[in-house]
């Protein structure tokens, strides 16, 4: 028995080789957190045998099981689980905006977006709902191949880095997903979201952001780049101006709110220097919540 545990642990490890490291630490993440989630398993309509009960007033005769009721004295009521899959689709921003960290000890904001995209991906496999990547073309799917495909197009880039997705028609009553720093001006991701908005489509909204850029601790004569070609800004006393910017800094949050309470879509901010469990386990309860609405 020990021997066969053995060789069964060799071939896990050889099979997690194979895998990206990307899915391998996503679904590191998943699974820290996917004890502590209930399922969205309940009665309802559907093929698949959930559990028997017994028969109580007001139910409907034709829903008695009759050969289990007669291997004992009550009458049993078979019920069925509901099934609630539904077609998710997610989106994490692959623009340069993406690529910025503010110490070396700290992920890049791009690093911490596709390992949250990708966990919550392996947790919505796990709970038999169909996922799929906007802009790819491919059309939600269940199960391991599903999340693989998912985890190969993230790892490698195949996705367009744009700083918000293109509107394209998603089936009505879809739910969408979008992870990104959203430092865009408000009217654009507003038109995206309005164009979500209008075919039915809820979201949820994950912001990204690195410490640096809530607390702006920088001091003394710097030099800022735009990632996107905005240009260069050199400060002489960087410290002059953290009031400012951290003002400006909280209207934007304010007007992200703002767009998120008007379509009724939600939003949440992650920080860099933060554990991504925390934010997969907030996020992956606001999208059961939606969906079971």
């Amino acid at each position: 028995m020990a021997e066969a545990r053995t060789r069964l642990h060799h071939r896990a490890e050889a099979l997690a080789a194979t895998l990206p490291p990307l899915l391998v630490a996503a679904e590191r993440v998943a699974a820290t957190i996917s004890q502590g989630v209930h399922g969205r398993r309940r009665i309802g309509q559907g093929e698949t045998f959930w559990q028997f009960r017994r028969y109580q007033a007001g139910d409907s005769a034709g829903r008695i099981d009759w050969r289990q009721s007669a291997k004992s004295q009550p009458v049993y009521i078979r019920e069925n689980e509901w099934e609630a899959a539904q077609s998710i689709w997610l989106w994490r921003d692959g623009s340069p905006s993406m690529a910025y960290r503010s110490s070396e000890t700290l992920p890049v904001k791009g690093g911490r977006a596709d390992l949250l995209t990708l966990a919550l991906a392996s947790l919505l496999v796990r709970g038999g709902e169909h996922i799929a990547l906007i802009g790819t073309g491919i059309a939600p799917a269940s199960g391991r191949a599903a999340l693989l495909r998912i985890a190969d197009t993230i790892e490698f880039g195949r996705t367009a880095g744009t700083s918000l997705p293109a509107a394209e028609p998603l089936p009505r009553y879809a739910r969408l997903v979008m992870v990104s720093d959203f430092l865009v001006p408000l009217a654009k991701l507003g038109e995206t979201l309005a164009a979500f908005s209008a075919r039915g489509v809820k979201g949820h909204l994950l912001q990204v952001l690195d410490p640096a850029e809530e607390t702006f601790p920088f001091a003394g004569r710097i030099q800022f780049e735009g990632p996107e070609d905005e240009g260069r800004l050199l400060i002489g006393r960087a410290e002059s101006v953290r009031e400012d910017y951290r003002e400006a800094m909280a209207a934007h949050q304010r007007g992200l709110e703002a767009l998120a309470r008007q379509t009724g879509w939600t939003l949440a901010t992650h920080r860099t220097d933060r554990p991504a469990e925390t934010s997969l386990l907030a996020l992956f309860v606001a999208l059961s919540q939606g969906m079971d609405a």
